[in-house]
């Protein structure tokens, strides 16, 4: 049962998807563009993984080491992909929060 909190497979796994999904919807070289069309796509992007973060949080017993070891693989995901360190900060707090909400919800 003690082995079972520091099991991280699924985290990392889901971290992975999560910096995937990312990459995929909005490239680091569009994270400087301010056109309507970005906003949309960072707007979509920001609702479907919002909701994925969520599901997976009520799918999931995360103890805390789970929730901070999701966060960390996140943002160093996302900062070896080369986003900056602002979009980096901002999204791995937004994801840490909403895992942390939906745990108790």
């Amino acid at each position: 049962m003690l082995f079972g909190w520091f099991d991280t497979a699924e985290v990392d796994r889901f971290a992975s998807s999560l910096v995937d999904e990312v990459l995929h919807r909005l490239p680091p070289a569009q994270i400087g563009d301010s056109g309507k069309k970005t906003r949309e796509r960072i707007s979509r992007m920001t609702d479907v993984l919002s909701d994925q973060v969520r599901a997976f949080a009520r799918a999931h017993r995360l103890n805390v080491y789970k929730r901070a070891r999701l966060g960390n693989r996140v943002k160093w995901q996302l900062k070896g992909a080369g986003y900056p360190q602002a979009f980096v900060d901002a999204f791995t707090y937004e994801v840490v929060t909403l895992l942390t909400v939906a745990r108790k919800g």
